[in-house]
């Protein structure tokens, strides 16, 4: 096979439990705001973050963090929840061997970023633990990214696609939509991945990883071959 006939793969790589242990850093942030602002006020961020989330369909950190504030617009210690935000050292909770997976992934394709969050605490995420450069800038942040895929194949044409994301329900949307063009690849990490009855709720994905790290035992070949 020449090789320009050679299928072109596009690995598309979730970051939020997938590459970087957002549990992780959640649990720090809760811990810091408890530190902060106490209890009780902590928990009233965290009530309006799922709040905000419920409306928006992502994570909006500083936007609960803003909203926050409006309640409590004499309370000084925000500016230091917010420092403490801006500048989390994301790249100490990348997930172990996430890293060599992306490398892994380039071997046989093109990696790109595919995630969802706001426009400023995720991009900053991504620069933060080093994820950006990894991937050599190829960063895609949508609102909702399953229904942004007729753009992600505009930006990103290829025969093939890979899914890496521990969500299942997204999963699903993107293996409805690109059928037996794209191989679905679950890793079980995270309260999303871990959750089993949300888990049954959807159809198996085509590959399920152990961790992240696991990717770099499947070919290109297996990986293409388990999308049918």
């Amino acid at each position: 096979m020449k090789a320009n006939d050679t299928p072109r793969t596009v690995f598309l790589f979730d970051v939020d439990n997938t590459l970087l242990d957002n549990d992780h850093v959640s649990a720090d942030l809760k811990r810091h705001l408890k530190e902060s602002v106490g209890e009780t006020s902590g928990q009233r961020y965290w009530d309006i973050f799922e709040t905000l989330r419920n409306e928006l369909g992502y994570a909006d950190y500083l936007g609960a963090l803003q909203r926050y504030r409006v309640e409590q617009p004499r309370e000084p210690r925000l500016l230091e929840v917010s420092y403490f935000m801006i500048n989390y050292p994301f790249a100490n909770r990348l997930y172990p061997e996430s890293l060599d997976a992306v490398e892994h992934a380039k071997q046989s394709g093109t990696a790109v970023i595919l995630s969802d969050g706001d426009v400023v605490f995720q991009p900053r995420k991504v620069r933060r633990s080093g994820l950006y450069e990894a991937f050599d800038g190829q960063v895609l942040i949508y609102v909702h990214k399953e229904q942004e895929l007729e753009d992600v194949e505009a930006k990103y044409p290829a025969e093939h696609y890979v899914m890496v994301d521990d969500k299942v329900r997204l999963l699903t949307a993107i293996k409805k939509h690109w059928g037996k063009r794209v191989t679905t690849v679950f890793p079980r990490q995270g309260h999303y991945a871990l959750d089993q009855k949300l888990v049954a709720q959807f159809p198996q994905p085509d590959i399920t990883l152990g961790r992240i790290g696991e990717l770099k035992d499947y070919s290109l070949d297996q990986i293409l071959a388990a999308a049918s």
